[in-house]
């Protein structure tokens, strides 16, 4: 392997995305860089009056098959492949050119399947032949070849020819990297495109860096964001207006408080620590809701994430700058509310567009591979719930039961959640005993237990949990059911004279 600088006496360049191609052509052309090119590239560049061959005239052949085929040829991929050292005499023997540069970007695959009109003949025709095979050979021969599949890397490369007249190997191997995740990248996309099967045989998941974090869960744990190449939407694709940069927890509580605030169509607000909700709520305004889900417990709110599906006004500003929070997350904010803000310069303020388009799937890494399973985007209705209990819920119960059964799927499991009113009283969260998850959230909801609702992510397996809920003065129960002991379960709750219903789901959360 050449690992010597090399100069770049021919460049062929083909590019899909034509930002900043001009320029950088003409400083190659002033360089005395002899350019190949193809189709509308070629066209856009004599237009701008750079002088440049079409590649027809190194293969002596013509672009054929609507441009399908154009750079398969010997005299490209030999010119891009040749070992300068050991290939010299056959390349001159049949009259192949070296090409020392190759500047390559792909047909927009990506951009043509997420027009919703795109049909399949559509997608297949954006699916790069040539290029993908361009950008192999020369990240291949990374030992003679530059590639350069970003436009953001024009400059860089221009800079270091006008230095040195040549690439050195380390920038040489840098970017002959990054062609090859470029390829895999597209690859996949294609795959995933194809395929049928939510569950394939091989599932392909390629990832863009977003973001180097300066940990992970701790100090001690590197730590990088990544997104979906194309999403814009989510914390990652957020408008930060200010605050400190967003650390590793910060961008998993704050995705944790998108999620349940999706939940509902309502003014909502949802507060969450480590992971968990401690504070949701529903209001006739955005600022009624923020104060009850603030008021649910402040305690733990303290220190919190705030997620909001309303835009955030100066009075809500003013509540909210009266306590400490770490990230606050809504879809639009006045100028007035930002200002005040301002004044709280660690507090990180997020514009984010909630994803309209949620997928479908969600992936758990654990060693040795991933579990990937659908997301749970049930729900419910009144018609939905099968009444259990000799006493049957009130309207208002009805609504209630609903409401919570929203939010505990986004509770750790085991999950308890005590309601009262569209609004959380208490959370008993991630706890190996479902009676003791419904301890804490009693305790949690101190003197708010009396008339409120209960909403448990799995069914009781046995009836100390309903003497507990009873004691506490709660009066209506929603939950899974599925039990061997159900029967004695609804006898208990008769007993107690308690209102019950079963989903017929549970909505574990790990």
């Amino acid at each position: 392997m050449n690992q010597q600088n090399t100069p770049i006496k021919r460049a062929l360049i083909s590019v899909s995305d034509k930002h900043g191609i001009v320029d950088f052509a003409k400083s190659l052309a002033q360089m005395n860089i002899e350019l190949i090119s193809t189709g509308g590239t070629c066209k856009l560049l004599k237009e701008s009056n750079i002088p440049v061959k079409e590649i027809a005239e190194i293969t002596k052949f013509p672009e054929m098959m609507d441009g399908r085929v154009k750079t398969l040829h010997p005299k490209i991929h030999g010119g891009i492949l040749g070992l300068r050292n050991e290939h010299a005499s056959i390349a001159e023997q049949h009259q192949i050119p070296w090409i020392d540069l190759v500047v390559v970007n792909l047909y927009p695959f990506a951009a043509t399947i997420a027009k919703p009109n795109t049909t399949f003949d559509d997608a297949i025709e954006n699916i790069d032949i040539g290029g993908p095979t361009m950008l192999r050979s020369a990240a291949k021969n990374m030992g003679w070849v530059t590639v350069i599949v970003d436009p953001n890397d024009y400059t860089f490369v221009t800079t270091q020819l006008q230095q040195q007249k040549s690439i050195d190997f380390n920038t040489r191997k840098q970017l002959a990297t990054k062609a090859f995740a470029h390829t895999a990248q597209y690859d996949s996309m294609i795959h995933n495109y194809l395929e049928p099967n939510a569950f394939p045989l091989q599932k392909n998941i390629t990832l863009e860096k977003i973001l180097s974090l300066r940990y992970g869960e701790n100090p001690h744990q590197a730590a990088a964001a990544y997104r979906f190449p194309q999403n814009q939407q989510g914390i990652l694709a957020a408008i930060q207006h200010q605050g400190k940069e967003l650390s590793y927890n910060n961008i998993a509580d704050a995705d944790a408080a998108c999620a349940c605030v999706q939940e509902f169509s309502e003014p909502a607000c949802v507060i969450v620590k480590h992971a968990n909700p401690c504070g949701v709520a529903l209001g006739d305004t955005i600022e009624q809701a923020f104060t009850k889900a603030h008021e649910a417990d402040a305690q733990s709110a303290f220190g919190g994430i705030i997620a909001l599906n309303r835009e955030c006004t100066t009075i809500l500003a003013e509540k909210i700058t009266n306590t400490f929070f770490e990230v606050l997350i809504a879809p639009a904010y006045t100028k007035e509310a930002l200002a005040i803000f301002a004044k709280k310069p660690n507090l990180r303020v997020l514009q984010c567009d909630f994803p309209k388009n949620i997928s479908r799937h969600e992936y758990k890494h654990i060693q040795g591979g991933m579990l990937i399973q659908e997301k749970d985007t049930m729900i419910l209705t009144t018609n939905d719930l099968k009444m259990v209990t000799e006493k049957k819920p009130t309207a208002q119960e009805l609504h209630s039961l609903l409401f919570a059964w929203q939010v505990v799927k986004h509770i750790k499991s085991n999950a308890i959640l005590i309601a009262n009113d569209n609004v959380t009283c208490g959370v008993g969260a991630g706890q190996v005993s479902r009676v003791d998850a419904v301890d804490i959230a009693i305790r949690k909801a101190g003197n708010k237990t009396q008339g409120a609702i209960l909403a448990s992510d799995a069914f009781f397996p046995f009836r100390d949990s309903i003497d507990l809920i009873a004691k506490a003065g709660i009066t209506a129960i929603i939950q899974p059911g599925g039990s061997l002991r159900d029967p004695e379960i609804i006898a208990a709750c008769n007993e107690h004279g308690l209102t019950m219903v079963f989903t017929g789901y549970r909505c574990f959360k790990h």
